[in-house]
Parts: C-alpha cells; sequence; structure tokens
C-alpha cells in the first residue's frame, strides 16, 4: 500500500466499521424467530444474553457470534491492509461505538461486549480469550450478566498490560467506553435489583 492510500482506506475503514456495528443483530434475529423485540422486554439490552431470555440458545448464539464478528471483521480487514496497531484501534473502536449508538436505530443500542470480544479476538486473542475466561467464572459463581461483562472488560487492561503492552490504550478505552454503557447496571447491582441469569 502506497502511503498515500493508507489514510483513504483507514476512513473507509473506520466508516464500515461503524455501519458495521450499527446493525443490531439481535433485533432481526428476533424477529425471524418470532420472539418480543429485547428493546422492549427483559432488561431491554439487544444483546445476546436478552435474546437468550426469550428464545434459549439458538437465536442467542447466532446473536453473540454476528455481534461479535461486526467487530472481528473490519479489525482483520485492516490487519490484511497492512494498517498500523493504532488504527486497528481506532477501527475496532468504531466498530463497538457503533453498537452502543447505532446511526440506523435512532443512535439507542446495546452494551457492546459481543463486538468488543470479536474486536478483541483480532486484535489481542491471547488477551481476550483470557477476559472471556474471566466472565466465564463470575458468570458461574454469581449469574449477573452485567457483572461478568463488567470484571471480565475491566479485566482488559491490566491483561494488556501484562501480555500485550502495545493493546493496553485500546482495552483501557473499550472497558470506559462498556463501563459507561453499564451505569444502570451499577446502579441496580449496588441495589441489589440486577436480574440474575
Amino acid at each position: 500500500m502506497t502511503f498515500a492510500s493508507a489514510p483513504v482506506v483507514t476512513v473507509l475503514l473506520c466508516a464500515a466499521a461503524y455501519l458495521g456495528g450499527s446493525v443490531l443483530f439481535a433485533i432481526p434475529i428476533s424477529r425471524a424467530w418470532q420472539l418480543p423485540d429485547p428493546r422492549a422486554q427483559g432488561s431491554t439490552n439487544p444483546g445476546a444474553t436478552n435474546v437468550f431470555r426469550s428464545g434459549g440458545w439458538a437465536p442467542a448464539t447466532l446473536t453473540l457470534m454476528l455481534d461479535a464478528g461486526k467487530g472481528w471483521l473490519p479489525v482483520w480487514a485492516a490487519q490484511q491492509w497492512g494498517l498500523s496497531t493504532t488504527v486497528q484501534a481506532a477501527v475496532a473502536l468504531c466498530a463497538v461505538t457503533g453498537h452502543m449508538i447505532p446511526v440506523f436505530y435512532r443512535f439507542k443500542g446495546g452494551k457492546g461486549v459481543a463486538t468488543a470480544l470479536g474486536a478483541g479476538l483480532a486484535l489481542a486473542h491471547t488477551t481476550t480469550l483470557l477476559m472471556a475466561a474471566v466472565w466465564l467464572l463470575v458468570m458461574w459463581r454469581w449469574r449477573i450478566s452485567a457483572m461478568a461483562s463488567l470484571v471480565a472488560v475491566l479485566s482488559g487492561p491490566l491483561l494488556s498490560a501484562l501480555l500485550q503492552p502495545h493493546t493496553l490504550p485500546v482495552f483501557s478505552l473499550l472497558a470506559l467506553l462498556v463501563l459507561v454503557r453499564h451505569r444502570n447496571n451499577l446502579i441496580r447491582m449496588a441495589q441489589g435489583r440486577e436480574t440474575r441469569f
């Protein structure tokens, strides 16, 4: 790639990552399974956990895979173009931001955990797999999805600092974004009102 083309590809990939992230797969999948709109039932979050509550493992697993895929794919594309780690991180953040404030749904989206998972797998798979292990452990112990997501995402900066320090800035920003999106869950957990899985 020539130097002149790199900024153009970067802008295009960031835009594509945001637009792809703006597709909330929980909604069309729920429609295909003839399930309630995830934004109007359960936690009202358009994500895999809420789809599971209404439809079980099959639609929830598909939602998880597609939401993760829209985070993984643009970062992988940036890697194939030979773009820097900084650009890859920017693309990842655009994908997660798209899920959180989607242009296709009046900027009202989800928590971004699955999309961050996919982006993280492309950026730093070792760190991300350990974060997934943390999620499973917390979920097994307390059965609260929001708690598991928060602990796992907040472990990201520490794990990345120890294992892959060059990814620390992006994991720190992802943790901050997800933490902000979980502010209502934090309030409910403090009050003992957060729904168990």
